[in-house]
């Protein structure tokens, strides 16, 4: 067999099996290529499309509409691209497109569209809309009646860090100004977002918080900027979430992992105070704050080109840092006691403490997970104890018995005494953690308080506190 006939027979196989749907045209407007992907999203038989116009097949589109189409017309590519067009069965099906012009000796020859189906995933973010909107006008008529709403006085902790969160919490409630947070998965940024909406000035109008990770992102400008109808085939008037949120706040949860290019738009949006929903051409003014959130160091976020720096310097007008639960350890009791009595009441248990050997296990873990994995680990250890047991123990942490497999060798807690107070507890780990980090960085400030991850000016206080 040639080695070129073999290569079509091998390129054919390609296209015909590829997940991705595949449609070329001639520059007779009729299709060449059409392999099983693309009618299994198009929900059509190959056999009807091939050697047809493609404008009786997809009579919903025109020159202007098509990419396939106007990528003839201009030879130029048009990349991911969201298309909402009716097939001849009158199906309406949603795509995400990737339209390229073929040349042959520098005259364009035919086009070439990759697709991925969303249809699905587009009609879930017009009910996530929908839901939203009538979420809102719901709370509005109704005065918020069931709706869970967060407040300062919720934020469990003494913490001296977590202390200055909350204060600059408190004075970012009675300002217009754009608030960035930063904090790892589970620390409860939206604790502190909802916190400041509910505390401040806007307390009684809308509060809409959008996962910028959880939805595609060619819908996303969709759900942020709502449709106007008539802006793509099937579209209705639709208010997207900067209009149900005006007079309020949104929040933008993990905004660095929102598309570059909606970025720049969201920018404008901020800078100018009005949007055009899709297909529109009227400005509507808005009036939204934004708390934004992101889950890695904002800084780090901009040098990966995850986090555009002119929206950054928009956003971080305020800046709170969340700190990750490892850093806050001798708040671990009080958030324990917190959530045995949540789980007390709705399990309908009677558990009074937890053991101190599940604490000292609970100081030395890392906690990846933060505060909302705490609250997994308690949850499921008063799921396993008996109704007539009053102290949570190693035993009841039965899905969770990783976090004391590695603390079941003896360490620094071995050697301390138990009995005593908490504070004095903490005081006496935290001297014997700095003494050996001093001791490895041969006695050098500022290496130890690198190490410690602390600055230099409080590590000498607290070589000055210990005596060290």
């Amino acid at each position: 067999m040639k080695k070129n006939i073999l290569n079509d027979i091998i390129l054919q196989s390609i296209l015909q099996y590829s997940y991705i749907g595949i449609h070329v045209i001639d520059e007779e407007r009729k299709t060449i290529i059409y392999n099983e992907a693309m009618a299994k999203i198009e929900g059509l038989e190959s056999q009807n499309v091939i050697d047809k116009d493609l404008l009786s097949i997809f009579p919903s589109l025109n020159e202007e509409t098509s990419t396939l189409l106007s990528v003839m017309k201009t030879k130029e590519p048009i990349i991911n691209k969201t298309q909402t067009y009716l097939n001849y069965k009158g199906q309406k099906i949603t795509s995400v497109n990737s339209t390229i012009p073929i040349f042959c000796k520098e005259k364009i020859v035919a086009a070439l569209e990759i697709a991925e189906d969303v249809t699905h995933i587009r009609k879930l973010s017009d009910q996530l809309i929908d839901l939203q909107n009538d979420l809102v006008t719901t709370n509005k008529t109704k005065g918020n009646i069931g709706i869970r709403k967060y407040k300062f006085s919720d934020i469990i902790g003494n913490n001296d860090k977590m202390k200055i969160a909350v204060d600059i919490g408190k004075r970012a409630s009675n300002t217009i100004s754009s608030v960035l947070i930063y904090g790892e998965t589970g620390s409860g940024k939206e604790l502190f977002a909802q916190s400041i909406h509910y505390g401040g000035i806007r307390r009684r109008k809308p509060f809409i918080a959008q996962n910028c990770a959880a939805i595609p992102d060619t819908l996303l400008e969709g759900i942020f900027f709502g449709t106007e109808k008539g802006g793509f085939t099937g579209a209705i008037e639709r208010p997207g979430i900067f209009e149900q949120a005006s007079g309020g706040t949104l929040m933008l949860d993990e905004v660095n992992s929102m598309p570059v290019m909606l970025q720049a738009k969201l920018l404008r949006v901020l800078q100018e105070g009005y949007i055009r929903r899709i297909g529109g051409v009227k400005d509507i003014p808005i009036d939204v704050r934004i708390i934004a959130t992101v889950n890695e160091d904002p800084d780090e976020c901009v040098k990966k080109g995850l986090l555009r720096k002119d929206l950054y310097y928009r956003l971080n007008v305020v800046y709170i840092k969340i700190p990750p639960l490892r850093e806050r350890v001798d708040d671990i009791p009080v958030i324990c006691n917190y959530f045995i009595d949540k789980y007390n009441r709705n399990l309908n248990k009677d558990v009074w403490i937890i053991s101190d050997d599940v604490l000292n296990s609970f100081y030395t873990y890392s906690w990846p997970g933060n505060v909302r994995e705490l609250e997994n680990v308690i949850e499921s250890a008063m799921n396993y104890i008996s109704d007539d047991e009053h102290t949570l123990k190693k035993e009841h942490f039965i899905t969770n018995s990783h976090i004391f497999k590695k603390y079941d060798n003896p360490n620094v807690l071995d050697s301390m005494d138990l009995s005593i107070p908490l504070p004095n507890l903490m005081d006496n780990i935290e001297c014997k953690v700095i003494s050996s980090a001093f001791e490895k960085c041969n006695y050098n400030v500022s290496k130890t308080a690198k190490k410690l991850g602390i600055k230099r000016q409080t590590l000498q206080h607290k070589i000055k506190k210990y005596q060290l």
